[in-house]
């Protein structure tokens, strides 16, 4: 975390990478999953989520897991919201089972910033395992 409390940024890198937030279930627990990436990454050009916002509902995510596990999600809904207007509990509130968010900027730039977050949120569809 942030001094301010929110959630870090992942560090722009040239093998841009999406990461997890570790304190959130891990993909394919009950709870909402939180992964966040970069759509740009300054000089080395897009990032790992710089389609995210293509997404539609019903379109399929997989997430690997290291122990060889995969969780796969079908999106619900896709949204993009102003930064100042971040919806906390929508992103990290109690949910009844395995749910997956994806967290990228997203809208018009203002100056080195985008002003706004893409959001997908999806329910896990099924599990495979190792």
């Amino acid at each position: 975390l942030a001094s301010d409390g929110t959630v870090e940024v992942p560090p722009v890198t040239d093998d841009d990478r999406a990461g997890w937030y570790r304190h959130s279930p891990t993909p394919g627990q009950v709870g909402p999953s939180v992964i966040l990436g970069h759509v740009t990454v300054g000089r080395y050009g897009d990032g790992v989520f710089r389609h995210l916002a293509r997404l539609h509902r019903g379109d399929r995510i997989e997430a690997r897991l290291r122990n060889g596990t995969a969780a796969q999600f079908a999106v619900t809904a896709v949204r993009t919201v102003a930064k100042a207007d971040f919806p906390t509990e929508d992103v990290y509130g109690d949910v009844a089972g395995p749910e997956l968010r994806l967290i990228t900027c997203g809208g018009p730039r203002d100056g080195e910033e985008y002003r706004d977050n893409v959001i997908v949120f999806a329910e896990l569809s099924a599990t495979k395992g190792a």
